[in-house]
């Protein structure tokens, strides 16, 4: 029986559906300089925005942690005990030196980021479903599975998101996942490896980590990329390859994980995508959806260069002012997502596409 969870609490209908809290950004004695990450990503996206006056912080919805009985619906109790050892969290957060610190201090420092991004995520899928969009800033441990970390994944958001609402929410019975992050989603796909309510299309650049090929029969769309791969050709693949996803089925919510990774000069990527090429994915992604009335929650990945918040906040703020995420549509589908949700935006909608 399902428990009552904090997450899925409303929070006041003049929020947008924009999901973050301070408490996502990993600060600890230098020792995030030592991953190539930007650990406050999260944080300066919000600051972007602020300052382009789209949001205040009285109008995003605060992330929860996610508690141990919310991460015990997909995780293992095996998986949540090994995190009480430094140096299984050093080993999947690949900051070596977090091996020698006490626990106490990880998991306040390390741990407990992660897990309000966690609960972060949670609380979008139903935004999403409410709104007809959500956006967590941070998010998409797309390399974790319910019993194993890695990548600096360490709980499995993206499968939570999904099982809670599988579990907890009336008349949502198929999921569709479109990772475009730079690397393989390993971490859901063997989640969901034999659950055809969940259908999964994954672009990545074939050649690097995790390189999981058990994890890539759940793949039901694979678009392996090559080294280096730009814009003209990843823009066409992407804009085929979700048409095609959401055409074979039309899910009840598209999770979108968004990693800006696959920038030109990311040291893990591979890829050679400009923030332009970011900004129109995101955007192809959210037509596809918003056309045909499919909530979508976007979480922002991966994504390992200090100009990667900018990006994320001029794709956030394209969105809106292409009428794809907007407040009063958001606000006003509260009562009837299905039916209301994005009738106001209809003719908006229509317009843009016709423009392309």
């Amino acid at each position: 029986r399902p428990h009552r969870t904090e997450l899925y609490e409303d929070p006041p209908s003049a929020c947008w559906p924009i999901v973050y809290s301070p408490d996502y950004n990993i600060t600890f004695v230098g020792l995030e300089k030592l991953h190539p990450f930007d650990a406050g990503k999260w944080g300066k996206v919000i600051n972007f925005l602020k300052e382009e006056k789209l949001i205040a912080d009285d109008l995003i919805v605060q992330a929860r942690e996610a508690t141990d009985e919310d991460l015990l619906v997909v995780h293992t109790r095996r998986y949540l005990n090994k995190l009480k050892w430094s140096f299984v969290v050093a080993t999947i957060t690949e900051i070596p030196p977090v091996a020698f610190l006490p626990n106490f201090l990880v998991q306040r420092k390390v741990l407990k980021p992660l897990r309000t991004q966690t609960g972060g995520t949670i609380m979008a899928g139903k935004l999403a479903l409410d709104r007809g969009w959500a956006i967590n800033v941070g998010g998409g441990f797309h390399h974790c599975s319910s019993d194993k970390g890695g990548g600096f994944c360490a709980y499995a958001d993206i499968t939570l998101a999904i099982k809670f609402l599988f579990e907890r929410v009336q008349g949502v019975s198929k999921a569709t996942i479109i990772d475009l992050d730079a690397h393989q989603g390993n971490g859901h796909e063997r989640d969901f490896m034999d659950d055809h309510r969940v259908y999964i299309m994954d672009a990545y650049n074939r050649y690097i980590y995790p390189g999981d090929g058990f994890a890539k029969r759940a793949i039901k769309r694979k678009v392996e990329l090559e080294w280096g791969t730009e814009d003209t050709e990843y823009l066409q693949k992407v804009h085929t390859h979700v048409e095609g996803a959401l055409n074979e089925l039309k899910p009840d919510i598209i999770v979108y994980n968004a990693g800006t990774d696959i920038l030109d000069g990311d040291p893990l990527g591979g890829l050679a995508i400009s923030p332009q090429g970011i900004v129109k994915r995101d955007e192809v992604v959210f037509k596809a959806a918003r056309s045909r009335r499919i909530p979508i929650l976007m979480v922002t990945s991966g994504g390992y260069q200090k100009r990667t918040a900018r990006i994320i906040a001029d794709s956030i703020l394209n969105l809106h002012n292409l009428g794809l995420i907007d407040k009063e549509l958001a606000t006003s589908g509260a009562e009837n997502p299905r039916v209301e949700q994005m009738i106001r935006d209809s003719a908006k909608d229509l317009t843009n596409l016709s423009l392309q």
